[in-house]
């Protein structure tokens, strides 16, 4: 018996896929938070040492590298990356022509 698999090209954004509100601010939230996660990993932290670093309390620690962001703006993430030891550029250019919509893409070493 065969049966037809459907298949579903995303738009490279999930956030979008699924019909959320502010698809490119939970897509770039979700990044830094994953950029952020990846480099107390990579420090060795303990959730405790990363909170105190960070100034905030160990459970927002942990929600932050559970990719649980509601409490967490913008801002707020790329203080995170200064207080880690991360310079952050923000670099605006025009897009490219052959591309419909303009993006906002994070870029980390």
């Amino acid at each position: 018996m065969t049966e037809d698999i459907k298949v579903h090209i995303g738009s490279g954004n999930v956030f979008a896929d699924l019909g959320l509100p502010n698809p490119e601010e939970r897509l770039v939230k979700a990044q830094l938070a994953s950029l952020i996660s990846s480099l107390i990993e990579q420090k060795n932290l303990t959730q405790m040492q990363a909170a105190e670093l960070l100034g905030i309390d160990q459970p927002k620690v942990s929600a932050l590298t559970r990719g649980r962001l509601e409490g967490f703006s913008l801002q707020r993430l790329l203080r995170f990356l200064n207080a880690l030891g991360n310079d952050v550029e923000i670099i605006v250019k025009p897009k490219p022509e052959d591309r419909l919509e303009a993006k906002i893409t994070v870029v980390g070493n």
